[in-house]
């Protein structure tokens, strides 16, 4: 990959696709789509879909082996932004919210729980998707956007 940031989006159930080329394309940056089957996705110059056929986690394997320091991870798969965050990656979740070294055991704890609950009947999904969702990963998309390319450019 050329050495600039680059932002890779779990694409099968991300409902911020349009929202992340918005930002990406303001700072002229790549984004690549990945998914286990072809999906529509915003057209734009720097956007492309990379279909990863095979077993349930190959598009996350593949986004794994791609990913580079600083690059940018759109996921809610926090199995997938744990080891993101190995490669020293930037995660963002589609509702805003980082995933850093800080709190990703926690999420993994808490993923771990919930599933367990549901096993029982016990709980649900998480809430619905909302426009302050949406704007909330505006905001926290440009920033670490920011951020990337100033590590990067160090």
């Amino acid at each position: 990959m050329s050495p600039g940031v680059h932002i890779y989006v779990d694409a099968d159930a991300c409902p911020v696709k349009t929202e992340t080329v918005k930002v990406a394309e303001r700072h002229g940056l790549p984004v690549v789509f990945v998914a286990n089957a072809w999906l529509a996705v915003p057209r734009a110059p720097r956007v492309r879909v990379q279909v990863v056929p095979g077993a349930f986690d190959a598009a996350d394997d593949w986004i794994v082996e791609q990913v580079e320091s600083d690059d940018v991870v759109i996921t809610s798969d926090i199995p997938l932004a744990a080891r993101c965050l190995r490669k020293s990656a930037r995660v963002l979740g589609p509702s805003g919210k980082p995933f850093t070294g800080d709190n990703i055991g926690n999420a993994l704890a808490g993923r771990e729980l919930a599933s367990e609950l549901r096993a029982y009947g016990v709980g649900g999904g998480p809430p619905p998707f909302g426009p302050k969702d949406r704007s909330r990963f505006l905001e926290a998309l440009e920033l670490v956007l920011r951020q990337a390319k100033q590590s990067r450019a160090k």
